[in-house]
């Protein structure tokens, strides 16, 4: 069986809580996410997500810890 290969374009999405993740671009991003200003392939915007989300504790808790 071949492998599929997604060539879909993402966007990263981000909450209030600065929690990211992605949603296919054309999509309207859900509820109480926006964009990030990031858009490309699943693989590039799951790296840039590496890269930016370096600590995963939600906002609110991050501010309570501090």
């Amino acid at each position: 069986m071949a492998e599929r290969t997604d060539e879909l374009t993402y966007v990263v999405v981000v909450n209030d809580e600065e929690q990211y993740s992605i949603w296919a671009r054309g999509r309207v991003a859900p509820a109480g996410w926006r964009e990030a200003g990031m858009a490309g392939s699943k693989r590039d915007c799951l790296a840039y997500i590496e890269e930016v989300w370096t600590d995963m504790r939600p906002l609110s808790l991050r501010r309570a810890t501090e």
